[in-house]
């Protein structure tokens, strides 16, 4: 049974004494303090007390057990005769009042702190400021199902304290409804996200990182994941990729575009299939013969020569005569130019080519090797190497994404997939707004009862599918400033955190998940990993601007 003496010595319970609850409605409770002595810095142990502050935690002795609070406002009376005794260093006549949230209680015969729900602290009851280990079983307690599963080492201190108290939370906990880490520039988001990462690898925890700029290249050494660099040691045949997301890869934005798209790769099928190096011209054939020879396709034909597609686009703008034959269209030509043009761009200026069609190892079977478990390193995918476009890393994680999520719940071995930046590679465009990649999507709602679950940061939440950002049941938020982003994670806060997260300096952020009694405040732990982020500096290093233009 946990009683208050389970939590101090004989000789310093009163130490720790600080006055009796003097009022108790539904949304707080007021502590009348002894006197203003009580409240005065000191160190017992290992604790430090400075209860003349607020964000401070106090436990109370109830008849119906023991209730764990906050401090979130301290007051002494204004009045002449208060001046007066402070003056005269009379502290003991002053009587300060505190008011306290509660945060839960522990029921007599029960071990852990629970929501308090409907029960109260009463009149009298007396009040402690809150050692070490109540805090320690509170910090503990605050995950809906504590003691399930082995806890993560810790990546943050409790925040608001002037001790340090480590957070250490269950793997399910943060991950079984998916977590996302949302802050802006410089707030720290990327440095919680490496500090989240490197206890998940030290851990032994499986972990397939997506890395599209290659800023996590360093981060990890080859003994504690399988590293693989698409385009160099990590291929895939033209034959895997969708058309939705040869879309996304060219970044494909109006109603026309991706049927032109699609046409003219259907085109260059039929060449492949039939050993044709050249262009497929529709100019001057009869519909019905282009359709007859295109109906020889079948599933398995999907190769051809990328480094066509261009020349095929051209090509493709067609129109029907009133005889049944196509003819050249010079106005879709024209139209289509602006397609053509970004094939060009993305395969003049990417080793897209070099990915698809050299040989090594194949991007499916690394991924499908790490799913089902053969390998029990985790898994580094970097994509930078064939280009750091935000259509390139799109397709290659909506790629993955569909293919993990296809895959039969008995060839899995439960995994996190983490994806830095992920407004960037799950948004495209359509004649109808926008429109969002379908992967991320599919694995953010069926991907957690195969055991597949994210791990994605962001800057703003507005930018991210309210389909995805609703199936996230965890949000270690760091600071916002703009109002709409804000707006966005109105119902995941209260109004008092709402306001705190414009305040809150680098490194602090706020938890809260569906998977925990109550949001908490965290100082983020910063690891040593490499983490190639790093904001480039104008100033070079004897203090003179870099690229001085000579007078």
């Amino acid at each position: 049974m946990t009683r208050i003496d389970n939590f101090y010595e004989v000789a310093d319970k009163s130490n720790y004494y600080l006055g009796m609850i003097s009022q108790v409605n539904r949304s707080f409770s007021v502590i009348q303090i002894e006197n203003l002595s009580l409240f005065s810095y000191r160190k017992l142990r290992s604790d430090i007390l400075a209860p003349n502050t607020i964000n401070f935690y106090v436990l109370i002795d109830s008849s119906n057990g023991l209730f764990f609070g906050e401090i979130f406002q301290s007051k002494v009376p204004n009045t002449d005769s208060v001046h007066e005794m402070l003056t005269n260093g009379q502290q003991e006549k002053i009587f300060p009042e505190i008011s306290i949230d509660i945060l839960g209680y522990i029921p007599l015969g029960e071990k852990y702190f629970k929501l308090n729900g409907t029960n109260t602290v009463g009149i009298t009851d007396k009040v402690y400021i809150a050692n070490e280990k109540a805090v320690e079983l509170f910090i503990k307690s605050i995950e809906v199902n504590p003691d399930k599963e082995k806890q993560l080492s810790s990546f943050a201190n409790l925040a608001f304290s002037s001790q340090s108290y480590p957070i250490t939370l269950q793997p399910k906990t943060l991950f079984n409804r998916h977590m996302m880490t949302i802050g802006t520039t410089n707030s720290g988001k990327s440095t919680s996200a490496l500090s989240i990462l490197d206890k998940l690898i030290n851990d032994k925890v499986r972990t397939l990182i997506i890395d599209p700029t290659g800023e996590y290249s360093d981060s990890f050494t080859d003994e504690e994941v399988d590293k693989y660099i698409l385009g160099i040691d990590a291929f895939l045949p033209l034959s895997q990729i969708s058309m939705n997301q040869w879309s996304i890869l060219f970044e494909t934005n109006d109603g026309t575009q991706p049927a032109v798209l699609a046409e003219a790769i259907r085109s260059l099928r039929y060449q492949f299939k039939n050993k044709n190096d050249e262009v497929y011209k529709k100019v001057g054939k009869c519909v019905t013969q282009v359709e007859d020879e295109f109906s020889t396709l079948t599933d398995e034909d999907k190769d051809f020569k990328l480094e066509l597609l261009s020349a095929q686009i051209a090509v493709e703008t067609t129109k029907q005569d009133n005889k049944g034959n196509y003819v050249a269209d010079t106005f879709n030509f024209n139209v289509n130019q602006y397609l053509i043009q970004k094939v060009n761009y993305k395969l003049d200026n990417s080793s897209l080519i070099n990915f698809f069609t050299s040989g090594g190892k194949s991007l499916i079977d690394i991924i499908n090797q790490f799913s089902s478990g053969k390998t029990k390193k985790s898994l580094y995918i970097d994509i930078s190497q064939i280009g750091t476009t935000d259509g390139i890393g799109g397709m290659i994680i909506d790629l993955i994404s569909n293919y993990l999520v296809n895959l039969r719940i008995d060839s899995i071995v439960p995994f996190v997939i983490f994806i830095d930046e992920v407004h960037r590679y799950t948004r495209g465009i359509s004649n109808e707004g926008f429109t969002f990649y379908t992967g991320l999507n599919s694995i953010a709602r069926e991907g957690r009862k195969k055991g597949i679950f994210l791990f994605l940061t962001t800057q703003n939440p507005n930018d991210v599918d309210k389909i995805l950002l609703g199936q996230v049941g965890t949000l270690l938020i760091h600071r916002l400033t703009s109002p709409d982003e804000l707006k966005s994670i109105q119902n995941h806060l209260s109004s008092q955190e709402l306001t705190q997260i414009r305040k809150l300096n680098t490194g602090e952020a706020i938890l809260t998940s569906i998977n925990l009694l109550k949001d908490i405040n965290l100082k983020i732990e910063k690891t040593s990993r490499t983490h190639h982020n790093n904001t480039p500096s104008l100033w070079g290093k004897d203090n003179t601007l870099k690229n001085n233009l000579k007078m």
